[in-house]
């Protein structure tokens, strides 16, 4: 009998010790994660996010909403923006050749780039819960978000340099008129065209639409130097930008 229960009792140990090494941080299905991983779990899928390794998901994962929300709203948030934008002005200081004839161009794009729809966000989960449409854009059309300071000083200085400035916006051609009034309202003017998707442009994927846009300028002679924009969507695809710079964000994904 007492052979047989330290029998048992081997067995069971080898079964919890298959269990636990057959235990990864990155399974989903893992529900015993301690704090510890947890973070580094969800710190991984927010990276993967930027590294444009993670695509086309519809939410952010339920036990990672808290992280992405902590993100977002932090000083680290910021830092990393700044710094991105730093980089842009390092870029500039020897990159370009002006020509001062009108066709030297930037591109920006508009949420999450030169606005915040983080007041948003904060009431609709962080990106925890699937996007209503209906309910962002009547958001939107409070024209009440804020300006991003790290893009609004740069948006100014890259103005004064005589730069021609183009927002490529995946929002909707009916959200112009607030668009525009949050925009000014935001600290932002002076802009030399808002190009907003229309109904002949809802067929495409925003990549393909903010591509055709673009090309259009280009057709129109102007040499883009540099995109700045929040999506992997906003700075892939052809005609490209001499250079193309990413600002952080992992609420949610556009393709």
């Amino acid at each position: 009998m007492a052979r047989n229960s330290v029998f048992i009792l081997a067995l069971m140990s080898l079964c919890i010790g298959l269990a636990a090494a057959d235990w990864n941080i990155l399974s989903k299905k893992s529900k015993n994660r301690d704090a510890s991983s947890l973070k580094n779990y969800c710190e991984s899928w927010r990276i993967n996010v930027e590294l444009n390794n993670i695509k086309d998901f519809e939410v952010v994962p339920q036990e990672c909403v808290d992280h992405i929300r902590h993100y977002m709203t932090s000083s680290q948030y910021t830092a990393d923006s700044e710094r991105a934008i730093e980089e842009v002005r390092l870029y500039l200081s020897s990159c370009c050749s002006l020509e001062g004839d009108g066709k030297d161009a930037w591109i920006f794009d508009v949420d999450d780039t030169l606005l915040s729809t983080i007041p948003y966000y904060k009431k609709h989960g962080f990106g925890g819960e699937k996007l209503n449409a209906t309910i962002f854009e009547a958001w939107m059309k409070q024209s009440k978000a804020p300006a991003l300071d790290h893009a609004l000083k740069f948006f100014h200085e890259i103005k004064d340099k005589g730069v021609k400035i183009f927002l490529i916006s995946s929002r909707s051609e009916t959200l112009r008129s607030a668009t525009v009034e949050n925009l000014i309202n935001a600290g932002y003017h002076g802009w030399s065209g808002l190009t907003l998707r229309g109904l002949e442009d809802d067929f495409m994927k925003v990549q393909q639409y903010k591509s055709e846009a673009r090309r259009a300028l280009t057709k129109e002679g102007y040499r883009i130097w540099g995109i700045i924009g929040d999506q992997w969507s906003s700075v892939e695809g052809l005609p490209s930008a001499r250079r193309t710079f990413k600002l952080p964000n992992s609420m949610y994904y556009l393709s």
